[in-house]
């Protein structure tokens, strides 16, 4: 092993331009992974607070409307809480209603929660707010119809800005007992019971699994997960996964042809060097690793930096959100980053490891070489 460590510091290849190529690799890598699990928590972060993991509610699934309420105390309700994964149940109340301000009308849908707000407050989305130009402070007129049109004025509490920024999944947050006075709703009754599972559980499989678990128990009301009300979001989620998969491969392989092109140069400029070294006896085993072990220092050197760059700018996307995406394609206003550091380490293992057994490839070319006629050419 000294001799291999000796001779390979003697050899002196630097691999300027392999480390760069190798480093840019990285970072596309480990961007990619993160800005696809940023896409996945802000999606179904977003979807769980828009209407929870599960929801359950009548057959007829009637949210909008002052009929057909739920019983929020049905007996099944403690069996749910007992379903492993189940984070919490909340009773909630919908209603659409229309807007109107000073600036103009627009249809919304309120949504009716627990919570420690004063009566006939509202949080409000930011993208409403600037449509309506709403601040927090103002006063908003309400217009619900049913069999009679009822009205409510409402003071905005504050502005919030909504994991999931396009039209159809903007929710003005009131509190239930002002939607249940509006409806004429008793205090044990709702729109729908919401589930929130666990994160670990926000997969569209285990959120399936767990909608059949609950529906077993929920009878005669129906459990559906967010999985299948938003398929749409999810399926394109799993697009994204296989992108990254396709982008994981696709830059392994170039890191790869980079190095490979790498050393076989190296391998050819040390023809005599490497005939020097088998006349001194010099397995070809050893030889190999001499070579393999300068590759694994430029690998190594590529990985450390495109590591540093990939950290460094999802620091400062998740800091600043200076590039911004259009919701009404990509669900989000900005692009989302997540580093997980254990996804990060297995992507950098498993790329090291592939690129080194490829390079194993090129080194099959030391054993070709003959002393003698490189002693000759010489």
């Amino acid at each position: 092993m000294e001799s291999v460590a000796f001779v390979s510091r003697r050899l002196g290849f630097k691999g300027k331009l392999a480390v760069w190529a190798i480093a840019i690799s990285f970072l596309i890598i480990i961007v990619s992974i993160s800005v696809a699990g940023g896409f996945r928590r802000e999606i179904r972060d977003g979807v769980s607070e828009i209407a929870g993991d599960i929801q359950i509610a009548d057959i007829y699934q009637n949210f909008y409307s002052d009929t057909d309420p739920i019983l929020t105390d049905l007996p099944f309700v403690e069996k749910v809480r007992t379903v492993k994964g189940v984070k919490s149940i909340t009773p909630a109340v919908y209603r659409a209603g229309i807007v109107k301000t000073d600036e103009g009308i627009k249809g919304v849908l309120f949504k009716g929660i627990p919570a420690d707000s004063s009566s006939l407050e509202v949080r409000v989305p930011s993208k409403i707010a600037k449509t309506l130009r709403l601040s927090a402070g103002d006063e908003m007129t309400a217009y619900f119809v049913g069999e009679k049109v009822r009205i409510r004025k409402f003071k905005v509490a504050n502005i919030y800005e909504s994991a999931i920024d396009n039209e159809e999944n903007l929710i003005v947050y009131a509190s239930i007992d002002d939607l249940r006075r509006l409806n004429g709703w008793e205090a044990n009754e709702a729109s729908a019971l919401e589930i929130t599972l666990e994160p670990a559980y926000r997969t569209r499989m285990l959120m399936n699994e767990k909608e059949a678990e609950v529906g077993a128990v929920c009878y005669p009301l129906i459990a559906r997960s967010s999985a299948h009300r938003y398929g749409n979001m999810f399926d394109w989620l799993d697009l994204i996964d296989f992108n990254v998969l396709a982008i994981l491969i696709l830059m392994i392989l170039v890191a790869a042809f980079n190095m490979i092109s790498g050393l076989l140069i190296l391998l050819f400029r040390s023809v005599s060097t490497i005939g020097t070294l088998k006349t001194m006896g010099m397995k070809d085993s050893s030889i190999a690793g001499v070579f393999l072990r300068l590759s694994s220092g430029i690998v190594l050197k590529g990985m450390a930096a495109g590591n540093i760059a990939a950290f460094l700018f999802c620091g400062i996307q998740s800091a600043t959100r200076f590039i911004k995406l259009d919701p009404a394609n990509y669900f989000v206003s900005y692009v989302p980053v997540e580093l997980n550091l254990l996804q990060v380490l297995v992507a950098d293992v498993t790329a090291y490891a592939v690129i080194m057994i490829l390079l194993l490839i090129p080194s099959l070319f030391i054993s070709r070489i003959d002393p003698a006629e490189t002693v000759r050419v010489k």
